[in-house]
């Protein structure tokens, strides 16, 4: 008798998880590009100056000479190794001058710990005195910096008050934020109506997690009316971008035929592009493709290898299914003792079936078999249950 091995898709993703990920990234991705950009387009006879005429020209004083020079430090551009101690010193002297973006990145450097201790304190002081000159890069990630609660008290309502700021200067990031804040109502009244607003304006200046999020509004119909065919429109400019979310996410909606005629292959394609990156939700939906011999061939030894790749991530369905497999031997040689201690990774999880499944197999294992695969569960168990749980 064959365990019954359910067939479903993974759940739309949660829209709001990202927002931390993007929040740990700012202080480098909009500190030192600002900063160089601002070198190039302004003053490209600096930029491309050899470093030991732009070393004379900061060491008696040109403000923006030692911008350059702390930027090509950091970077280890043109003629110079990469020297972060020696970029803060010269961030540091632009900014003790009061030049903006020295002193936003200068709190970057603080804010990484890259040629200064880690000091969240330090570089929230940094991104505040850029900040109140308007530099919409320091606003913004002094919003994050309270919204964190990093260096500062946690206060959403100043976290609102900068990203409003930036995000009005027209900052994509900025305008996300301020989205998300809306979205979960933190620091201002939860709006709906106002979040997808603010993701839209970013969402339109090419920001994946905003065009991500926009497209979960409308598969939801939070905010907007429910429409499938917009969501896959967000969805595909994100998952162009490289956005995994986006990408299951299309793949999902190709899979149901949601908003756009079913096409399994096409759902494959944005599966596997997911899925070889890394992402367990792919993987788990390219496996149950495999299996079912939709848009590609069916292929059980296909399926359990991505079913194996996502189960090894934590993820419950793939850990069920690939029990699965093994009992059946579909796949992969019949083994009732890996079968039962997939199955325990998966009931570990909370998975209804799976409890269901360990029932059956003991049912039919030897006691050697039951002791082996006992003892090979709670090996599972640290590893593919424990480090996935909150």
């Amino acid at each position: 008798m064959a365990i019954e091995n359910p067939r479903g898709w993974r759940p739309l993703q949660a829209p709001f998880l990202r927002w931390v990920a993007i929040a740990a990234a700012i202080g480098f991705l909009f500190g030192g590009q600002v900063g160089l950009s601002d070198e190039v387009s302004e003053l490209p006879r600096l930029f491309e100056m050899p470093t030991k005429d732009l070393e004379q020209l900061a060491q008696r004083g040109d403000v923006i000479a030692q911008r350059v020079l702390a930027r090509r430090y950091e970077g280890g551009f043109l003629d110079v190794r990469q020297k972060h101690a020696e970029a803060v010193r010269w961030y540091r002297l632009a900014a003790g001058q009061g030049d903006a973006i020295a002193q936003n990145n200068l709190g970057r450097m603080y804010d990484d710990g890259e040629g200064v201790s880690e000091d969240d304190a330090e570089a929230s002081r940094w991104y505040r005195l850029a900040a109140e000159q308007g530099l919409a890069d320091a606003q913004y990630n002094l919003g994050v910096m309270c919204a964190r609660g990093d260096g500062v008290p946690q206060d959403d309502v100043e976290a609102v008050r900068w990203f409003r700021m930036a995000a009005e200067q027209g900052l994509a990031d900025a305008q996300y934020s301020l989205g998300v804040m809306h979205s979960n109502g933190n620091g201002v009244p939860k709006d709906d109506v106002e979040a997808n607003r603010w993701y839209r304006i970013a969402a339109e200046q090419g920001l994946a997690d905003a065009q991500y999020n926009l497209g979960v509004r409308y598969a939801r119909g939070d905010g907007v009316r429910e429409d499938d065919v917009e969501a896959i429109r967000w969805f595909r400019m994100a998952a162009q971008q490289g956005d995994l979310g986006a990408q299951v996410n299309l793949g999902v909606m190709y899979a149901n035929g949601e908003g756009v005629s079913q096409d399994h292959a096409e759902a494959v394609n944005w599966f596997r592009r997911a899925a070889k990156r890394g992402d367990a939700d792919a993987q788990f939906n390219l496996g149950v493709l495999y299996a079912d011999g939709d848009g590609v061939p069916e292929d059980d030894s296909e399926a359990a290898h991505w079913y194996r790749m996502a189960a090894e991530q934590g993820l419950a369905d793939a850990q069920y299914n690939l029990g699965v497999m093994y009992a059946n031997g579909e796949g992969v040689p019949e083994d009732y003792v890996i079968a039962y201690a997939w199955a325990s990774a998966a009931a570990g999880h909370g998975h209804t079936e799976a409890r269901e499944a360990k029932r059956f197999l003991s049912k039919r294992m030897t006691r050697s078999q039951i002791e082996q695969a006992e003892e090979r569960s709670r090996e599972y168990l640290d590893l593919y249950v424990v480090p996935f749980q909150q």
